[in-house]
């Protein structure tokens, strides 16, 4: 266990997962350097900790080399949790995904290697695994990255691995599935199934279900995240990459059940996405002794004590669905696979 007056800097520290992690970390006695350029994180999600001297809030761009040299001085260990996400804006802005989720990790890596960071924790996505074909999936499987964001994130952590290999940094990569919390996103884009259902549920708009339902994914709650990340970096080994998840995928009907069964209406299904997700938690487990402690059932029902978080959300519907999607269907043809995504 880390001593609890070091320095660590969380990237992202004002959005979602990050400022669960912040939480911890300041519960814990550490000092917390957050580097958040803002575009999606929320100063309301720090503002609990405003008066907190062990709270530094830096605004910037991790794939700015200055910012995070600047980030970097002192640090004890760096949780790299800034990131560009969802489908369709990764198709249509490459390049911005590129520099935030690529450029973004190299510079945070080259400013925690001359800073001497003792640890580094990533994290990465599953969205790597594509369209799997094994289940549930374990970390050997093979890649399978169907759009610019899942290479992208794909790409941060192999820099995190060749850091770690060739220039002994001590960094581990966690491969997140699925996560829902409290203060999940609530911006424009079209994403994440839970979102786009609270925002709905407070409009008294019938939920958008994709195809029939039965599509299954491995919810994993944002408190079981964090202690994934908080056990990689007190133990993880160097080097190494673990799966995040629930190890109990649940179908998108069943959520509907959990929200209490209301009014749904389908939208088409969409090619390139999985019918399932479902982690192999097997060598997180034994490596780590992590598991997820958050049944689904408890999960939704933190969600719905804060549904007021998403009253500002945009409210979608089956015409904007189908016209924030239109890239999605034109690019991601169902089936293929662009050509040097496997290994």
């Amino acid at each position: 266990m880390s001593s609890s007056d070091g320095l660590d800097l969380v990237t992202g520290g004002a959005g979602f997962i990050g400022s669960h992690l912040v939480d911890r970390l300041l519960a814990e006695g550490r000092r917390v350097r957050v580097l958040d350029n803002f575009e999606v994180g929320r100063h309301d999600n720090l503002a609990p900790h405003d008066a907190d001297p062990n709270l530094e809030v830096v605004p910037g761009d991790v794939a700015d080399a200055s910012m995070a040299d600047k980030a970097c001085e002192g640090v004890d260990r760096l949780f790299h949790l800034a990131a560009r996400a969802d489908i369709v804006p990764s198709i249509q802005l490459p390049d911005a995904y590129f520099r935030a989720n690529v450029v973004g990790t190299f510079e945070m890596l080259e400013a925690a290697r001359k800073h001497g960071a003792n640890r580094v924790v990533y994290a990465a996505s599953s969205s790597c695994y594509g369209v799997p074909e094994t289940y549930p999936t374990p970390e050997e499987a093979p890649i399978d990255c169907r759009y610019p964001y899942a290479l992208t994130k794909y790409l941060g952590e192999r820099m995190v691995l060749h850091w770690a290999g060739v220039y002994g940094l001590h960094a581990v990569s966690l491969r997140l599935f699925n996560v829902f919390g409290p203060r999940a996103r609530t911006s424009g884009t079209y994403g994440a199934v839970f979102g786009v259902f609270l925002a709905q549920l407070l409009a008294k708009e019938p939920l958008t279900v994709v195809g029939d339902g039965e599509q299954a994914r491995d919810f994993t709650f944002v408190s079981d995240v964090v202690d994934a990340i908080m056990v990689a970096a007190d133990r993880g080994p160097a080097g190494e990459v673990y799966n995040v998840g629930s190890g109990r995928p649940v179908s998108v009907n069943e959520l509907v059940r959990q929200l209490g069964s209301p009014p749904t209406v389908q939208v088409p299904k969409r090619p390139g996405e999985p019918d399932c997700t479902w982690a192999d938690i097997t060598k997180i487990g034994r490596d780590l002794g992590w598991r997820p402690r958050v049944a689904f059932a408890d999960g939704v029902k933190t969600m719905l004590d804060n549904i007021e978080y998403w009253r500002d959300a945009p409210v979608w519907t089956p015409g904007t669905i189908n016209r924030a999607t239109e890239d999605w269907f034109k690019y991601l043809d169902k089936g293929s696979l662009a050509p040097g995504t496997a290994s």
